[in-house]
């Protein structure tokens, strides 16, 4: 057995003990095997040991690593988990079969438009930044009602879900409880928060997604 099928086995084995202690599902979470800067051969790994979900920061390296790949696998689902440029907004739809970072007007546009023309329409999760940093990307909590119905009457784009990176010096839980609260009030049923450090808390708050990668591929490459 590869060490990436042992690390995959203990990270289910964690969420699925999460799920339990939370009155839920195992089956209710899925795993995005967060796979950025690092090579297909990793990825592979967890591929041949059943997994099939996986997530990638940057357009061009999932460009680099994937489509052969999913030629391979045609039944591995891809998520984009980092901020998109509107010029790369094309190549996100053509190759992802999620995009978690939704998080402007003007990207919405973007994807709308190149969903009409392309005929594909990958499900869109929008980024909330719940704890309000400058440098961080998402929609402040206080626009986000806005957004989202911007997003589904306007822009008309398949939005499913809200995701959240919080903080690294605060408490996640209470930023996992504000995006349930909020997905919740827009009628959205699915979350993607939690990493590797916090995906158990997370569980237990309501994800739908967790987004893990050093507890599943080791430090990441630089």
């Amino acid at each position: 057995m590869s060490e990436g099928f042992h690390h995959l086995a203990e990270v289910n084995r964690r969420i699925a003990g999460a799920a339990k202690a939370a009155g839920r599902l195992p089956g209710d979470v899925t795993l995005v095997a967060v796979s950025k800067t690092h090579g297909a051969d990793k990825v592979s790994e967890l591929l041949d040991a059943g997994h099939r979900v996986f997530g990638e920061n940057r357009v061009q390296e999932a460009q680099e690593k994937y489509p052969a790949l999913k030629a391979r696998y045609p039944d591995l689902e891809l998520h984009l988990i980092g901020p998109l440029q509107t010029n790369k907004a094309r190549d996100a739809v053509a190759l992802f079969d999620v995009i978690e970072s939704v998080d402007r007007d003007k990207l919405a546009a973007v994807l709308a438009r190149e969903m009409e023309r392309s005929g594909k329409r990958p499900s869109c999760f929008i980024q909330v930044n719940t704890g309000e940093e400058e440098q961080k990307a998402g929609v402040l909590p206080a626009e986000l009602d806005r957004f989202v119905a911007a997003c589904r009457d306007v822009h008309k784009i398949p939005v499913v879900g809200l995701m959240c990176i919080p903080p690294v010096d605060e408490e996640p839980a209470l930023h996992f409880a504000l995006l349930a609260k909020m997905a919740k009030r827009n009628g959205l049923p699915q979350l993607s928060m939690g990493m590797s450090a916090d995906y158990e808390t997370a569980v237990r708050f309501g994800a739908t997604h967790v987004r893990v990668g050093s507890a599943l591929f080791g430090a990441r490459n630089t």
